[in-house]
This record gives structure tokens, C-alpha cells and sequence, in this order.
């Protein structure tokens, strides 16, 4: 068992949490991920490993509520458990100084990319931030960036906030200048990390996505997490999760992604079912 340690919204649907986890937390290393399963009926969830405090023994994850178990995950308390934290799993990213670098993160993907950029400015590279939500209020982790980045762009599909458009808008003037920008880094929905690959495809920037399609077992041996890359198989899980976005076959990944979306409505509408009645009965119980 896992102890939450604490458990803060910082979006819509959006919960920061830390979890007591100290041999994960001395090895984890920036874009690694853990399994997690927050009970015996629940699904296993694949999450980034947002950051890690080995000292104090624990990680921090930065869970989005959208299927029964990730609803259930946000709803746990300071004191109570997840059953099973699997990790650290992944490749880590590979770090080394290149000059400028430039990740960009689209709504939850901001989490996965501040530990990324945090190791990339610890290896002695100039980094800039490009993040976006489609509103003010979808927009995390900015203040955190700001501690690690040079310069952060924040961009909004309304302009309630930052700048009114897309990461790629703010994205593509950082790299208009040849030999401005020398590595990029996506993470974000499937459509804008086909975005991303598609506008640095023609300056030639290397570009490296984060792909966390549907994951299982975390080990390789479901096939859940199969993905197209330069003409190969490889699996999310244990190949990645990162790769050579001007590789990857976005098209497959995307058709193999909507496959699960009937299905996962159906499971957030019975959780959603469930909360209900939970706090029917602990109003009862107030009562009585």
C-alpha cells in the first residue's frame, strides 16, 4: 500500500499528488512513469512522474479525472492508500547539453514536460517553455515552469489567458530563425503533438514526443500500447514512452486511441454514479 501523502486540485479535474513511495522516488528518473491501481477493481492507470523528493521519500503525480479509476484516485485523502504504484518505468529521457530546447505541453502534458525540462536545464541547455489549455482555468503547472524555464509562452484557445491560439503559433516563431531552437519536445493530445512534428518537419528540428497511449501491464506483453515508428512496432510501455516524432505514424495512433472512447464515457458515468451515491450515504450518516 501506498500512502497519500497530500492530494491539492490545481485545474478542473486536475489533482497534484504525493505519494509515499521512497524506493521509486531515490531512482526515478525525468520522463520515466509508474503504474498505478488505486484498488482491486480498478483499471491500471499509467502516470508520468511529475517530480520526486527522495529525501522525504516521495513522488508527485499529476493525475487527470477521466475514467472510473482516475475519479476514484483524486477522490483518496491525506492517510489513505493505493493498492499498487509500479515504477519507475520507461526509458528516461536522454539528457545532454544542446543548446536551446523548447518543450512544449498541451494541457496535462505540461506535467510531463516539467520534469523534462527540469533535467534539461540541469544539463547546462537554455530552455523555453511553449504551454497551452483551451482556457484560462485548464492551464497548470505555469509558476512551476517559470522556476526552470527562461522564457515561458502560455497560449489559450479563447485568450482568456497568455496569448489567444495555439502552442504551434507561439512554437513557430521561436523556430523561424534557422539554428534558433535545436531540440524540440511535445507532450500533449495526439493532434497536437502531430502539429508540433508537422511544423518542425521542414526546418529539420529534432523532435521528440511522449506517447502514452493505452497502457496496461507497463511491461510490454499486452500490446495495448503498440505503436508505428519509422515503419517498426514498438510498444509505448517498454520502448518509450518518448520517440522520434518525425517517426511516429500519428494516423495509427490515433485511429487506435478512439477505439477506447465509448468505453471509458461508460466507465467515468458509473463512476460519476458511484460518487453520487457515496455522498448520499455520508450525508445519511451525518444525519443519523
Amino acid at each position: 500500500m501506498y500512502e497519500i501523502v497530500s492530494n491539492e486540485q490545481i485545474a478542473p479535474r486536475v489533482h497534484r499528488i504525493l505519494v509515499r513511495a521512497p524506493k521509486i522516488a531515490a531512482k526515478r528518473r525525468a520522463g520515466q512513469f509508474v503504474i498505478v491501481r488505486t484498488d482491486d477493481q480498478c483499471e491500471r492507470v499509467p502516470l508520468t512522474i511529475a517530480d520526486s523528493d527522495p529525501e522525504q521519500g516521495t513522488i508527485t503525480l499529476i493525475v487527470q479525472s477521466v475514467g472510473r479509476s482516475t475519479m476514484l484516485l483524486c477522490g483518496l485523502k491525506p492517510g489513505q492508500s493505493i493498492l499498487d504504484v509500479v515504477g519507475p518505468l520507461g526509458h528516461p529521457t536522454h539528457i545532454e547539453c544542446v543548446g536551446h530546447v523548447v518543450v512544449v505541453g498541451g494541457g496535462i502534458g505540461t506535467a510531463v514536460a516539467m520534469p523534462i525540462a527540469a533535467a534539461m536545464k540541469a544539463a547546462g541547455n537554455r530552455v523555453s517553455a511553449v504551454i497551452g489549455g483551451r482556457t484560462r482555468e485548464l492551464v497548470i503547472l505555469e509558476d512551476d515552469l517559470r522556476r526552470i524555464a527562461g522564457d515561458v509562452v502560455v497560449c489559450t484557445d479563447d485568450g482568456s489567458y497568455g496569448r489567444k491560439g495555439l502552442v504551434t503559433d507561439a512554437l513557430a516563431e521561436m523556430i523561424a530563425d534557422p539554428g534558433a531552437v535545436n531540440l524540440v519536445v511535445a507532450i500533449g493530445p495526439v493532434p497536437m503533438m502531430e502539429a508540433v512534428c508537422n511544423l518542425t518537419r521542414g526546418p529539420a528540428v529534432p523532435t521528440v514526443v511522449s506517447l502514452n497511449p493505452i497502457m496496461i501491464d507497463g511491461t510490454g506483453m499486452c500490446g495495448g500500447c503498440r505503436v508505428t515508428v519509422g515503419g517498426r512496432t514498438k510498444f509505448a510501455c517498454v520502448d518509450g514512452p518518448e520517440f522520434d516524432g518525425h517517426a511516429v505514424d500519428f494516423k495509427e495512433l490515433r485511429n487506435r486511441l478512439a477505439a477506447f472512447r465509448d468505453m471509458e464515457a461508460q466507465a467515468r458515468q458509473e463512476a460519476e454514479h458511484s460518487c453520487r451515491l457515496d455522498e448520499q450515504v455520508r450525508r445519511m450518516e451525518k444525519q443519523s
